[in-house]
């Protein structure tokens, strides 16, 4: 079962590289939601008893799913006020907001029953089903055989996060700038286990296993951090997405590094980025969290990222050319380590290490930054979540934790009003609370 696993393993990463998340998406014609909502397919009212799914999954994604709801999030006053000041006019049929908030598929790659206002609808993050709408419902049909065919392996972390960050962080040819952040859209955060698990419209059971592999909550987390931190550097490094005019691409970059009160004196020292005051810093919170992952799996790796980060933050104040040249050194690091992550078992032990690690940097004041302090928390809440998976806590204390759990992330409601003392107190008490 591990060689198997291993394997699995090997071809989620190789696979990764092949092509972008977006070309494989459009890689086929995409038939419309309609075509996955009839009740003997996806459209049931209640599981099916007997089904390798629950088959109830179209109803459980228009009810609660966010994503259904998206293409109506730009019918609102406050999208289209957004759009006025951008010069994009309707920003329903504005392409830089259909491209996250929908399908959006070129009139040739629509089916008869497609539909722009479905939003960012079953093929999105499937795969255009031109060639398996059919055979994904045939028990005979192995599911690789359907992947060959051009459905999306969502069951992959690699891939499942390159295709969720190329709209919850952008990527080149879709960028969520800082000049639609000005506008209002609002900022953008994003954690793979985390979201993945927000809404979900499958369960992971035995027959799930058996088709797709074994599941691992932590390891799905390290993973989306390693992509995430890809994602970022190739931003930096792309010379159209990367930078506007003469300045770099700002939303890139750490928000609260600049929003803040005038005379809030806050400023203080991070270790992990070695900049002094006054300084606009890059967002490095998915790397800083890699460090983390990496803690149980590799601590020279660890090192390394910390110290090239922290180089990348001074190469931003040297030119661009330094940062390129930093930026590429980071990316070859991650990417050399990320199939050892993907491949990692992180079992109980390797939680306690990932905590005890979390806290180091807590004491040092890396969690300084808010965006840094959202990823911890989300962080958090896989770690306890594989704590009860792994049988390591009794009723009483999974009680206690999820109560820590949640004042961890009482102190990240509000960006505005973030302390990094209550936050490192509300970790710390998180933390004694673990088996």
């Amino acid at each position: 079962m591990r060689i198997q696993l291993l394997a699995i393993l090997v071809l989620w990463v190789s696979a990764a590289s092949a092509e972008t998340a977006l070309e494989a998406i459009d890689a086929h014609k995409h038939m419309g939601v309609a075509t996955c909502s009839n009740s003997v397919c996806h459209g049931a009212s209640q599981p099916f008893r007997d089904s390798d799914v629950m088959q109830n999954e179209f109803a459980i994604w228009q009810e609660f799913d966010p994503h259904a709801k998206a293409y109506q999030i730009l019918e609102k006053p406050e999208s289209r006020q957004i759009a006025q000041k951008l010069g994009l006019g309707d920003p329903t049929q504005a392409k830089v907001c259909l491209d996250c908030h929908t399908d959006n598929q070129p009139a040739d790659h629509r089916g008869e029953r497609f539909q722009i206002s479905d939003g960012v609808g079953c093929e999105a993050c499937h795969g255009g089903s031109e060639l398996w709408l059919n055979s994904h419902a045939d028990r005979s049909i192995a599911h690789a055989d359907n992947l060959g065919k051009g459905m999306y392996a969502t069951e992959n972390p690699i891939k499942r996060a390159e295709l969720c960050l190329s709209c919850h962080m952008g990527e080149k040819d879709r960028m969520i700038t800082h000049r639609i952040m000005g506008a209002g859209h609002p900022r953008l955060s994003f954690e793979l286990d985390t979201f993945t698990w927000l809404h979900p419209h499958y369960k992971i059971d035995a027959k799930w296993t058996k088709r797709k592999g074994e599941w691992n909550g932590v390891r799905d987390w390290a993973v989306g951090q390693g992509v995430a931190g890809e994602n970022l550097l190739d931003l930096v490094l792309d010379p159209k997405a990367g930078w506007q005019g003469i300045f770099p691409e700002l939303v890139l970059f750490d928000c609260h590094a600049c929003h803040k009160l005038m005379q809030g004196k806050k400023w203080g020292p991070r270790q992990g980025t070695g900049l002094g005051p006054g300084v606009v810093r890059l967002n490095d919170s998915n790397l800083l969290m890699f460090r983390h992952v990496l803690a149980p799996v590799d601590k020279a790796a660890a090192q390394r990222v910390f110290e090239q980060t922290r180089a990348l933050h001074r190469a931003t104040t040297e030119s661009r050319e330094a940062t390129f040249a930093a930026a590429r050194t980071l990316r070859a690091t991650i990417a050399e380590v990320l199939p050892k992550v993907a491949a990692y078992n992180y079992d109980a032990a390797s939680l306690d290490v990932i905590l005890a690690s979390i806290i180091a940097d807590g004491d040092r004041g890396e969690f300084r930054d808010f965006s840094s302090a959202e990823q911890v928390a989300m962080a958090s809440q896989s770690v306890v979540v594989a704590f009860e998976n792994d049988g390591k806590l009794d009723k009483d204390r999974a009680a206690k934790m999820h109560a820590r759990l949640d004042g961890l992330y009482d102190v990240v409601k509000d960006e505005n009003n973030y302390s990094m003392a209550r936050f490192d107190s509300a970790l710390k008490e998180l933390r004694a609370a673990a088996p």
